[in-house]
């Protein structure tokens, strides 16, 4: 008898892991059930409302509540559901109500307990913790959905280093959550919208799983800082050096980076008497946005191999506005017809090219119907919403549920999966733009490198290219004026 007392609280640990993930796809359908209706009832009730004004009052309200029980979804679940808020919590894509409330949870995952921290760590490298550091902050500088960072110094070293810890368990909660997402992605897309959400979902767990491989990250650094070396005399961002000999599947051990996360350069700016919308505050972020979108468009149309995971939390911004991007979990290596046909639709987008634009999506594989009668001029407006920067004149939402929506008069039967990382870069690189207050074009930033590479593959009249065209800042500051005008 007392041995089987004894044995009890280990066969209660065993039954709770096995429901686990059963009471957590609970949890995620009755609230997402919740979410769903009740802009579905707001959208029926706002049917019968005629007066405007009324009707945005309600949707604001509908917002807020929508907004908080997102967050309580995303925060008390955590998981693969952190990422959705990362790729929500964008004031280009979500209402204002949800990006203040989503944008909180960058790097606010629960953290794991030290001694587990500890256990990890000495199981990887096979030494005591003590042997391998100096000091090692116990505070996590950060704690993402899938590993926590800490700083530290190494023994005989004299300089920090951070220390990225993979949470155990969080592999197998990542995989259900995705499933149910999954699901969800199969019923929006049945009901609701134009697009092929299901196989957005597929890369993503494609992507989610390399994440859990801290040697493929570290691989992955390494190339992308030695490509960016050796691509431009000074790097536009700033690259960790992964620290030789520290790395394993759960632990990597890089260089320690000081810098200010981008959601908070404001506030640093506010700090040293510099005003955030002052002439030095917007030349500053004009540079930062210049570098950042720069670098992704040597990666993803010069190397095919890029950073795939740009949010506000992977971005921070160092001494004289120096860019560091952290984070190589999520990258992609895009396919060499894939890479030169993106190409090609950037030069269509930066030059304004309705039909080139339709041959583009056709040459990427992206297969669409159309009810519009201006079938030309609505792809287009659909290829810039899905992969420039810009947006028109006065608009700072794009929602695949607006009336104006490209995706209610063309919509997309069939997306390549492997161009949803491109497509999730360009979003997230577009929240910045809009964050910043800045109107930005990444097409026409990427438009010579674009041509560069098609040049290279014999795609492209040597002469074609060699059109003249005003300075990537002055078109920026052209746009300004006109719309100011």
């Amino acid at each position: 008898m007392p041995l089987v007392l004894a044995q009890l609280p280990d066969l209660g640990d065993r039954l709770s892991d096995r429901l686990r993930p059963w009471a957590r796809s609970a949890q995620f359908w009755v609230r997402t059930a919740d979410i769903y209706t009740s802009y579905k009832v707001c959208q029926l009730r706002a049917g019968f409302v005629k007066d405007e004004e009324q009707r945005e009052a309600m949707w604001e309200e509908q917002h807020e509540l929508g907004a908080q029980k997102m967050y309580s979804l995303c925060s008390e679940l955590g998981g693969f559901f952190l990422k959705a808020a990362q790729i929500l919590g964008k004031p280009d894509l979500a209402p204002m109500a949800w990006v203040k409330r989503l944008v909180t949870l960058c790097d606010k995952a629960p953290a794991t307990p030290i001694d587990s921290v500890r256990d990890v760590v000495e199981k990887q490298f096979g030494k005591s913790f003590d042997d391998i550091f100096e000091c090692f902050e116990v505070e996590p500088v950060g704690s993402a959905s899938i590993a926590q960072v800490h700083r530290a110094r190494l023994k005989f070293s004299k300089t920090d280093v951070a220390v990225k810890v993979q949470h155990p368990g969080a592999e197998e909660l990542m995989m259900v959550d995705i499933q149910n997402m999954q699901a969800f992605a199969l019923f929006l897309q049945k009901y609701d919208i134009n697009f092929d959400l299901y196989s957005a979902t597929k890369e993503m767990e494609k992507q989610i799983c390399y994440e859990f491989d801290f040697v493929r990250e570290a691989k992955a650094m390494e190339r992308i800082r030695e490509f960016l070396r050796m691509t431009n005399k000074k790097p536009p961002v700033i690259v960790p050096r992964v620290i030789p000999g520290m790395v394993t599947r759960e632990v990597l051990v890089m260089e320690f980076i000081e810098g200010t996360p981008i959601m908070n350069l404001g506030n640093e700016m506010a700090k040293r008497g510099i005003d955030p919308a002052g002439k030095i505050a917007i030349m500053a972020k004009q540079k930062i946005l210049t570098d950042l979108t720069l670098a992704f468009g040597q990666m993803i149309l010069k190397d095919g191999f890029f950073h795939a995971d740009p949010h506000p939390g992977n971005i921070h911004i160092c001494k004289n506005t120096e860019v560091a991007l952290l984070d190589y979990g999520q990258v992609k290596a895009m396919p060499e017809d894939l890479r030169l046909a993106y190409a090609n639709l950037v030069i269509a987008m930066a030059d304004d090219n309705f039909l080139r634009t339709k041959e583009s999506f056709r040459e990427i594989g992206i297969e669409t119907w159309s009810i519009a009668d201006n079938e030309l001029e609505e792809l287009f407006q659909l290829s810039l919403r899905m992969f420039d920067t810009r947006l028109p004149p006065g608009v700072t939402v794009v929602s695949p549920f607006s009336e104006d929506s490209s995706l209610n008069k063309v919509g997309v039967q069939s997306f390549p999966e492997e161009l949803f990382s491109v497509l999730r870069t360009i979003q997230l690189l577009r929240g910045l733009t809009v964050g910043m207050g800045l109107r930005f074009s990444c097409a026409e930033q990427w438009k010579p490198i674009a041509e560069e590479a098609l040049l290279k593959s014999g795609r492209l009249n040597a002469a074609r290219s060699r059109k003249p065209r005003r300075s990537f800042f002055g078109r920026l500051f052209r746009r300004d004026n006109e719309n100011q005008t």
